[in-house]
């Protein structure tokens, strides 16, 4: 089968296409023919080593895809061969014909769904999910900030924050993302590059600030934050590229919670609570994936590219 290899660590030229023997499925194990994977910032942090965790090379990058079963293990019955499905993490990267999962890891995919959106749904929504739900505590009557509503997890934080009932502003730096931030329902939308931002903020919040912000760049905004979020209001950083000095004393004066966040340590009752009620959403339409982009698998150098360009604007996924 083709995969995308990466060798050494670095720029996005390391991947490369190459011919690898397909995986075959041990116990408690599923073998899925690829039809659509994601594209995360994540996996661009991976590819160039920056990552707090480096995989052994060589490795094909690459955690989140939709699929067909074409394989299982013994012991798994929850799926069979030509089960459609998206995965939430693989055995053998998902930037390939065919990936291996663990079976805990594959999960039904509602007919709405089609596969590039399928690959849009664990990375995103997960980390949506566990930012807003576990982490900062959502109560519904909230009023939710979310920085960068655009890209793939600002997108699936919107229509969460919508289906438990909080107030959503999205941020988006085009008025093409701000239309698309729009479509997904948010109450406000707003330019984060606007000179009087925080004073649009105040607006729309009546003076208050939001109650929760979700923080795709912590290395530009953070400071900010501090300054417009609510009275005890949390601030979870999903996203960060830098160093950032802050004013302690503006998070004093609120009562302020700033929380870091990292899906990959949910736990295992997190993640099982997060699927249940991803697949409730997807199943009833009130969650709905939106792909930007699709690029062919031996593309990848150039997904790599776009999605860390600015103006993100929805998933961007590779397809085999």
């Amino acid at each position: 089968m083709k995969a995308i290899r990466v060798c050494e660590f670095g720029e996005p030229s390391v991947l490369k296409m190459e011919n690898v023997p397909d995986p075959v499925p041990g116990p408690g194990q599923v073998l899925i023919a690829v039809k659509a994977a994601g594209v995360n910032p994540v996996d661009t942090y991976i590819r160039a080593g920056t990552y707090a965790k480096r995989p052994a090379l060589p490795y094909t990058p690459g955690s989140d895809a939709g699929g067909v079963v074409e394989a299982v293990g013994a012991g798994v019955t929850h799926v069979r061969p030509g089960d459609r499905v998206y995965v939430s993490g693989t055995l053998t990267g998902a930037y390939a014909e065919k990936a291996l999962s663990e079976a805990a890891r594959v999960h039904p995919l509602p007919d709405r769904i089609g596969f590039p959106q399928a690959a849009g749904i664990y990375v995103p929504y997960a980390t949506a999910y566990q930012s807003l739900v576990h982490l900062a505590r959502a109560r519904s009557g909230d009023t939710l900030l979310v920085h960068g509503a655009s890209g793939g997890v600002g997108g699936a934080s919107v229509q969460i924050g919508r289906a438990v009932g909080l107030t959503v502003i999205g941020t988006a730096g085009t008025e093409r993302g701000r239309q698309l931030v729009r479509e997904q329902g948010a109450h406000h939308v707003l330019d984060h590059h606007a000179a009087d931002f925080a004073a649009q903020v105040g607006n729309v919040t009546n003076g208050r600030g939001p109650d929760i912000i979700l923080e795709m760049l912590a290395n530009v905004n953070l400071a900010k934050d501090l300054q417009i979020v609510a009275h005890r209001g949390r601030i979870v950083v999903i996203g960060n590229r830098g160093a950032i000095e802050i004013n302690p004393r503006d998070g004093m004066a609120k009562d302020a919670t700033i929380q870091g966040m990292l899906l990959f340590n949910a736990t295992d009752d997190e993640l099982r609570r997060i699927h249940a009620a991803l697949y409730a959403g997807f199943e009833n339409g009130s969650l709905l994936p939106v792909v930007g982009s699709e690029f062919r698998l031996e593309d990848a150098p150039k997904a790599h590219e776009a999605v860390m360009a600015p103006g993100a604007f929805g998933k961007i996924v590779l397809i085999p």
